[in-house]
C-alpha cells in the first residue's frame, strides 16, 4: 500500500517513464529518478509512435512523460522539479536561494532550448546517413518487438516523418553544429575560474542538464542505453565526437557523468 506521506518514495510500479530510449531529454529524467533512488518502469518507444504513447499516458505528444499517482508530467525540467521535492535536502538538484535558483533555471532553460534541439538534429542528420543496422540496433533498444519490425520495414517513410517533426532540412546541421559549439564555449567560460560545477561548489540541475543534453555529441559510455562509439562511426562523425570530448565543456560533462551518473 502506498504511504500516506506525500513526499514518500512511490511504490514499485506506481511510476512509469515513457521514453524514446536514446533521447537525451529522456536521459535527464532517468538520471534524476535513479539519482534520487525512485524506482520506476521505463516504457520505451520508437520515434513517431512515441507521440501516441505520450498522449495515451497523459502527455502532450512528447517524451519523457512521467506517470505518477498524482498525474502525468510531460517535461524533463518539470520531472526534475517533481523528483527534487521527494529528495532529501542535501541531495537536491535545485538551488535553495532565490538568486541561485533563478540562475540555475536560466541555465537549464538555455540548454533545453539551444543545446538540446541543436545536438539532436545534428546527430540525427549524421545517423540518417549511417548503415541501417547501426542506426536501428542502437535506436530500438528495449522497444516492443512490433515497433522495431515496423521501423525496419518503413524506415524511409519514418525518416521523412522524423525530419518533419524535428525541423530537419538541407543544411540545418551547419547552424546546429555552430550552436552546439557556442553552448560548449559558454560552459567553458563559466568554468574558467576553476569552479567544479556550473554554479559553484554544488552539483545541480544545470550540471545534469548540460551533461545529459551533450550526449548526442559526446556519446558517453554511462547512459540509459548503450550508445555507438567513435570506432563504429564514419570518420566525420567520429571526429566530431572526439572534438567534443576534448573540448573543456565536453571534458566537464564526461567528468560529471563519471562522478554522478551511477
Amino acid at each position: 500500500m502506498a504511504s500516506a506521506d506525500p513526499l514518500a518514495a512511490p511504490s514499485v510500479g506506481e511510476l512509469r517513464l515513457i521514453t524514446i530510449p536514446i533521447s537525451h531529454y529522456c536521459e535527464k529524467a532517468r538520471w534524476a529518478l535513479e539519482r534520487a533512488g525512485l524506482r520506476y518502469r521505463e516504457e520505451r518507444h520508437v520515434q513517431v509512435i512515441h507521440r501516441f504513447a505520450s498522449r495515451r499516458a497523459g502527455g502532450a505528444g512528447t517524451v519523457p512523460v512521467l506517470v505518477t499517482g498524482e498525474g502525468a508530467i510531460g517535461d524533463s525540467a518539470d520531472i526534475i522539479a517533481w523528483v527534487d521535492r521527494r529528495t532529501p535536502a542535501p541531495q537536491r538538484l535545485l538551488a535553495e536561494g532565490e538568486a541561485d535558483r533563478r540562475a540555475e533555471a536560466e541555465l537549464c532553460r538555455r540548454f533545453d532550448e539551444q543545446l538540446g534541439p541543436a545536438g539532436r538534429r545534428l546527430i540525427y542528420v549524421r545517423m540518417f546517413a549511417a548503415p541501417r543496422s547501426l542506426l536501428l540496433d542502437f535506436n530500438d533498444q528495449g522497444v516492443p518487438a512490433w515497433e522495431d519490425r515496423m521501423l525496419r520495414v518503413s524506415l524511409p517513410v519514418m525518416k521523412l516523418l522524423m525530419a518533419r517533426l524535428l525541423g530537419i532540412r538541407p543544411g540545418v546541421e551547419v547552424g546546429d553544429e555552430a550552436r552546439v559549439w557556442r553552448e560548449f564555449d559558454h560552459v567553458a567560460g563559466l568554468l574558467r575560474d576553476g569552479r567544479p560545477y556550473l554554479l559553484g561548489e554544488r552539483f545541480g540541475a544545470a550540471d545534469l542538464t548540460f551533461a545529459a543534453l551533450s550526449a548526442p555529441v559526446l556519446l558517453p559510455s554511462s547512459y540509459g542505453v548503450p550508445l555507438p562509439q567513435p570506432p563504429q562511426l564514419d570518420a566525420a562523425t567520429a571526429s566530431l565526437v572526439l572534438r567534443a570530448r576534448e573540448h573543456p565543456a565536453g571534458a566537464f560533462a564526461l567528468r560529471v557523468i563519471a562522478e554522478h551518473r551511477r
